[in-house]
């Protein structure tokens, strides 16, 4: 895609969101439906992924883990928040890797240790990228994709979180 036709595709979006600021709001959604043993589907756009335990806490490795479908879902956003930014600067980037890597201590999660924390302890992104674009033209992608790509940005600036439960009685 070249520049011009990504302005061309976003400009009425971003009129119309100029316009009436209420249209911009939109809920995604993600169901999950429990499975049999330890899993649950989740239906993405092209297939129906079964999640399962992680191998650390018992899983037999067969179900994708959740926590990798975290980073993965960073990877992916942020490559496509890249290639946006590029086509929008016009900054040629033939290809390239996003490396995700996430640190875990599966002792918080299994209750071994009542201290340890229950979740990701750090995350990195790694880029390499087969562009010849300059320094600062680099940083320029690395900084817009930082500020524009959700995930991202919803991990670094976590929003309020809340669990409403229903019983099928209800």
């Amino acid at each position: 895609m070249q520049a011009d036709e990504l302005r061309a595709m976003q400009a009425p979006l971003k009129e119309q969101y100029q316009q009436d600021p209420a249209t911009a709001l939109v809920t995604l959604r993600s169901t999950g439906t429990l499975g049999e043993g330890l899993t649950c589907g989740v239906q993405t756009g092209q297939a129906l992924v079964e999640a399962g335990l992680h191998p650390a806490t018992g899983g037999d490795g067969l179900s994708a883990c959740s926590g990798n479908m975290l980073l993965e879902a960073l990877a992916a956003c942020w490559g496509v928040t890249l290639r946006a930014v590029a086509t929008a600067l016009e900054i040629s980037v033939r290809g390239g890797r996003i490396e995700v890597e996430g640190d875990l201590d599966f002792r918080g999660t299994l209750g071994v240790d009542k201290e340890t924390p229950v979740g990701f302890r750090a995350i990195r992104l790694k880029l390499e990228l087969d562009t010849d674009a300059s320094e600062e033209q680099q940083a320029l992608l690395l900084k817009l994709s930082k500020r524009y790509c959700v995930v991202y940005q919803t991990l670094v600036n976590s929003p309020p979180l809340e669990v409403i439960a229903n019983s099928a009685a209800d």
